[in-house]
């Protein structure tokens, strides 16, 4: 079976389970877990920042930053297309009780004219804007960066008036690769970011919120209230130190077979996909309408897994499991499936 489902479903290689057995562990509640104290201040260090926090999930750390960074009744402005939007269970209202605020362009991207438009004018009626949300890169897109360019003038915008700015960053790593940019540069507009280390590294859970130190001391009671207060979580936290030590690089490689995967179907019948669109391991792809779901599972039975991202989308995603050999053998059979429902 070649699972292109997400860049979720590896398993650790026996280099990082030997990592997890070896690990020197503590009571993380009392701040006593050596290896998630070095986890934190390394993710910390990649991304510019004074500290950071330990999560279970990436949907934990973005919420996290929300209730950190915002007060029952305010306003967050995101991306129509972003996680905290689509994907995390409505838990910024239930846990926050702010409201979310979405825009977007055509492209997907957010731009400083809508984020403008968006913020309230304070007026005591009006839910007041407290947060701007980016996602990068922006999965339900197909995996895109979000231009630098885009991100300066919004972070103008911001600082015009007085606004946080907290970057969901779970796949930023991916950008970082395929941009040659330091992780440290794309974070540097935020106050909090928040990277996902199960996502294209392979270490089995867990994600690092990073910001300033009382942003992180805000987020670490909110952590415990929540229910995420760990113990001897440093068995985690070495797979995810392992992770960023050994596949942060090889990242290039699923890229690579990312745009192997969508030439490989962008001429077949009933296939709609521009190549130049795939900008790291995520390949979105438009299939014959209201189609998606029994290709899916037509795909299934022919050895391929993917997901629908719509009535007539599909999403493949490349990963550290899946070799050259595997997405050319994907490319084919996709192509053969797709063009006999065309």
């Amino acid at each position: 079976m070649i699972d292109l489902r997400s860049d979720t479903v590896t398993r650790p290689s026996a280099a990082m389970l030997q990592a997890m057995t070896a690990a020197e562990v503590g009571d993380d509640v009392f701040g006593e877990d050596p290896t998630v104290r070095k986890l934190e201040e390394t993710v910390a260090g990649l991304l510019g920042k004074e500290a950071a926090l330990f999560v279970p999930t990436g949907t934990m750390g973005n919420q996290l930053a929300v209730r950190a960074h915002t007060n029952p009744g305010d306003e967050v402005i995101v991306g129509r297309s972003c996680h905290v939007f689509n994907y995390e269970s409505g838990a910024a209202s239930a846990l926050s009780g702010v409201q979310l605020h979405p825009v977007e362009r055509p492209d997907g991207f957010m731009d400083a004219d809508l984020v403008r438009d968006a913020i309230r004018h304070g007026y005591y009626w009006e839910t007041p804007t407290r947060l701007i949300c980016l996602e990068n890169t922006v999965n339900k897109t197909g995996g895109r960066i979000v231009p630098p360019e885009l991100t300066s003038a919004i972070k103008l915008v911001a600082d015009e008036h007085g606004l946080a700015m907290h970057l969901d960053g779970a796949r930023l790593w991916n950008a970082a690769v395929a941009s040659d940019t330091p992780p440290q540069t794309l974070a540097a507009p935020f106050a909090s970011v928040n990277v996902c280390l199960s996502k294209g590294l392979g270490a089995p859970l867990g994600s690092v919120l990073a910001g300033s130190r009382s942003f992180i001391q805000r987020a670490h009671r909110f952590r415990k209230m929540y229910g995420g207060g760990m113990r001897q979580v440093g068995v985690v936290a070495a797979a995810g130190l392992f992770a960023l030590e050994h596949n942060i690089d090889r990242l290039d490689d699923d890229h690579a077979n990312a745009r192997l995967l969508a030439e490989g179907i962008c001429e077949s019948r009933g296939v709609a996909i521009d190549p130049d669109t795939v900008d790291t391991n995520i390949v979105m792809f438009g299939v014959p309408k209201n189609k998606a779901l029994e290709l899916v599972a037509a795909l299934d039975a022919e050895g391929v897994r993917v997901v629908p991202f719509g009535p007539s989308t599909i999403r493949a995603t490349t990963h550290l499991d899946v070799n050259q050999h595997e997405v050319e053998r994907a490319a084919e059979v996709i192509s053969k499936t797709v063009a006999a429902f065309a």
